[in-house]
């Protein structure tokens, strides 16, 4: 293989990954698909998305920090699947006393408009993965 070739190999997967990383990084909502839920949408984010998984979080929460990157990658992995959104405790009060939320982090998963799973606490990626599987009934 010529040098040259290789040079343009290691370019497109270096821009591949930088792609990849930024997105995890939760460069907003292009970048990743997570929705900002506030008091005031998410009553409609939750009625007009079929499946819709709400990260409740606070800046402050080591746990929350450990968590929140894997919410940004199931985001991506669950594009066009699932509408991945997160909630800011501290900035939404209201919400977390409607879902009696008082533990973050805490994950609910609404399914047609009704709530079908809570998780609370930082788990592992693969564990949310499959709550997030067998609460919307989707292909492993």
């Amino acid at each position: 293989m010529s040098d040259e070739i290789e040079d343009e190999e290691l370019e497109r997967l270096r821009e591949n990954r930088r792609e990849q990383l930024e997105a995890l990084m939760g460069r907003g909502q292009e970048a990743t698909g997570v929705v900002e839920i506030t008091e005031l949408n998410y009553a409609d984010i939750i009625r007009d998305n079929e499946k819709v998984l709400i990260d409740c979080w606070a800046e402050w929460c080591g746990p929350c920090r450990t968590v929140g990157p894997v919410i940004d990658e199931l985001a991506v992995e669950f594009a066009g699947i699932i509408t991945v959104a997160k909630c800011d405790a501290d900035a939404n009060p209201s919400v977390m006393r409607s879902y009696q939320i008082s533990a973050i982090p805490t994950l609910l998963f609404f399914r047609n408009g009704q709530m079908v799973g809570r998780l609370t606490g930082a788990y592992p990626k693969e564990i949310i993965r499959k709550r997030l599987v067998d609460a919307f009934d989707l292909l492993p």
